[in-house]
Order: structure tokens, then sequence, then C-alpha cells
């Protein structure tokens, strides 16, 4: 009888210690969840049962003699969390990048900064072993978690692995270290479309006609394969050693089949179609909008809309414009942009196809290795003439990354890194 009672208590007893357990964790998990939540970060509900999340909560255990319950309540709970390591979790929630712990440190020799991005510096690295150089976009852990764009770090990265397009900016490899993500792509020499449209002011129909045939077959590709850019602009054309386009930056896109739509309000404000700018709903034709506004540019030296300071300013103004052509367009370039720039989305040219078939293309071949065959000499000559040479800065403030890059012997140039 006796032994029995014991028994009973001993049952008792454990049952009450594994519920103290399950308390503990689900405090812990619920911890997690604010501290993330805080800085725009959501947990799918399948990671909470993870080991590192019930690892964590011990870890913090340790260090504070309180028991989880109350810490999870505690003001000064979020600066524990930013005092460990984020490898401890970055991992889980970004498994597209391979962690090395310090990769590839003998085969990389950093040359200068092609530009200064968002959220980190992209360099212009030469692979050693290779004997290629490549561009290698450097994102700090700390300002990824602090903008909240993880899940935007993800798309990036999981929609340039499935792309492959002779238009389209190549994904090389990518990786994470203890502080940082890399992103390393082909490195295009001659820059920017926007730098030469700065300098050249406007383009002739010639030249637009290659780009939009180029862009027009980049785009097309896209949605044939359900991925909307939402971020099209002459940023983020990058130009090969021929002159040709590389569609680049694909941050804001996103996997978006046909006949779904999105909401989201993003992308750069001069380029961000009607139905965008009220909050959607919206599909791929939103891209062919974009487009069309960056021919306008590169054909008249400026938007057809002044940038407005907020969303609401510029969708009214959007509204309230006509979208005129100039005189000097021929009727073939302004029948295509008044295609692109219908304000209805459903009687805007919205694909390829119709695309091909407008009048400002006749006798022009989509044949993407034709395309790619001819040099673009304005380009070329425009290069050449301005003296454009790759932009170097000097690269002390890059030091502290945690991946040892060689540094070569860099000029210190009087010009400033441009914002991008």
């Amino acid at each position: 009888m006796g032994a029995d009672i014991s028994h009973r208590k001993v049952q008792a007893l454990n049952r009450h210690a594994k519920g103290r357990r399950l308390l503990e964790d689900a405090a812990a998990v619920t911890g997690w969840k604010c501290l993330l939540s805080s800085i725009s970060l959501k947990i799918p509900s399948a990671l909470c049962q993870l080991g590192p999340f019930r690892n964590t909560r011990r870890m913090i255990k340790d260090k504070c003699s309180q028991p989880p319950v109350h810490l999870w309540a505690s003001p000064s709970s979020e600066a524990i969390f930013l005092d460990l390591p984020l490898s401890h979790f970055i991992t889980v929630f970004l498994p597209e990048f391979p962690h090395r712990s310090l990769p590839r440190q003998e085969c990389f020799q950093v040359l200068g900064c092609i530009a200064k991005g968002y959220y980190g510096p992209i360099l212009k690295v030469r692979d050693l072993q290779n004997e290629k150089t490549c561009a290698l976009k450097v994102l700090p852990k700390s300002e990824i978690l602090k903008h909240g764009v993880v899940e935007q770090s993800k798309e990036e990265v999981i929609i340039q692995r499935q792309v492959r397009h002779p238009f389209l900016h190549d994904l090389l490899d990518c990786w994470q270290t203890q502080q940082h993500l890399f992103i390393m792509c082909e490195y295009c020499s001659m820059g920017d479309l926007y730098t030469y449209w700065t300098i050249v002011g406007h383009f002739g129909e010639d030249c637009v006609r290659v780009f939009a045939a180029e862009l027009g077959l980049a785009l097309g590709f896209l949605h044939d394969i359900g991925i909307i850019h939402r971020d099209i602009k002459m940023e983020n054309i990058l130009l090969n050693d021929k002159g040709h386009l590389r569609l680049t930056d694909f941050g804001l896109s996103r996997r978006l089949e046909r006949g779904c739509k999105a909401f989201t309000i993003c992308g750069t404000m001069q380029y961000m179609a009607p139905e965008v700018l009220s909050g959607g709903p919206y599909n791929h034709s939103a891209d062919w909008w974009s487009l069309g506004i960056l021919f306008f540019s590169l054909a008249t030296g400026k938007f057809p809309v002044p940038p407005e300071p907020d969303h609401s300013s510029m969708l009214q103004m959007v509204r309230k414009s006509k979208y005129d052509m100039p005189k000097t367009f021929s009727s073939q370039l302004s029948l295509l942009l008044n295609e692109l720039l219908c304000k209805n989305p459903s009687h805007r040219l919205h694909n390829l196809h119709r695309l091909k078939q407008q009048p400002f293309f006749r006798a022009m071949s989509f044949d993407v290795e034709l395309l790619q065959k001819v040099p673009m000499n304005f380009i070329m000559e425009l290069k050449n003439k301005q003296g454009l040479a790759d932009q170097r800065q000097h690269l002390d403030h890059f030091q502290n990354f945690d991946l040892d890059l060689h540094l070569a012997d860099l000029p210190n140039p009087d010009h400033s890194i441009p914002q991008y």
C-alpha cells in the first residue's frame, strides 16, 4: 500500500515536472515570437519546435536566475536576445544560404566597390580560382533583421537560382558566415543604364528599340515561369561588355502564377503602375507599365510625371496625367507607349506576344542569339568618349567583414559611391 502511494507520488511529480517544462518551452517560443515580430520577422509554427529555439531557452536560463516565464515580460528581454550570436538562429530562417565559417578567404581579391546598396556594399572581386571578375553583395545580418527583410533576402536568391536567361543577371553563388550574407553574381563591366542616360540626356529610337526588345524578352521569360519583378527601372539594368542589358535586383520579386493577384505597395515611385500605388489588386501587367515609363524616359530624357513625396500624391498625379506623347516621337513609338501606359491593366499591353506585334519592331528580330551578336556601338562609343572607368573606393571601412577577403592595392578617387 505504502509502495503504491509512493509510486503515485513519483508519477505526480514527474507529470508536474513535465508540465513545468512544457510551460517553459511555450514561454520560450512566445518570447522568440515577441522579439522577432518586433523586427517584422514571423516564425513559421513548424519551426517553433526546432532545436535552436529550445537550446536558446536553456542558454538564457543559464544567464538569468529568474524562471523563463518572467523573463519574457521583462523590459530588458530584447537586449538579452540581441546579445546572442545571430548564427544560432539565422540559419533556420535562411537555409538557402549555405553556412561557411571562413569560406574561400584565399580565393577572392577585392578590387573595389561597385555601389553602396540599401543594406550593404556591392564589391567588385576577383575569383582567383576561376580567374573571373564577379560582383559580390555583402549583407550584414544585423541589417537584414533590423529592416525585417529576411523573406526578401530569401526570395532574391530563390528566384535567381530559378532563372537563366541571356538578358537576366546571373547568380553565381551565395553563402552566409557568422555575421554576413553574401550573394555573388556576374560582373557587368559597363555599369548601369541610368548612368549613361544621365550623361547623354536621351537615346535615339534605334537604341530604344534594341533595349525594348531585350527587356521584353527578359520580362516575358519571367512572367512565363510565374515571377513578377516589381522594380523595373534604369538603375536595375546593367550592361555587359558589348553594351547588352542584364535585368537585375530581384529583391522585390515574387512568385505570382497567372490569374493570381498581389496587393503589396512596393517598387520605385515613378515607375509604379496606378494599381500598385492604390494597393492592388495587381498582376504581371504592372511590370509592363514600368517598362512603358522606362522607354518614355529613355526617349525623352525625363519622366512623364514628376516624383511625389508619397504614394497617395503620386497616385493622384498618375490618374490626372494624360501621358501625351511628344511630337518628336515616331507614330510607331507613340503607339507602343500608349499601349504600355494604359491605366486600365486589363487593356494594357501585357505580354511578349503583343509586344512583338507592335509596328515599332517591324523588321526587328527577337532572336536572342542574333541580338547578342550585334554590339551596341552607341554605348561603347559613349563609354570611351566619357572616359567611364570602373568605379573604385577606398575600402578601409569594409575591412571588418568576418570573411577575410584579400584587399588589392586600390586608388582612392575623389568621386563617391553612387547610391542604388
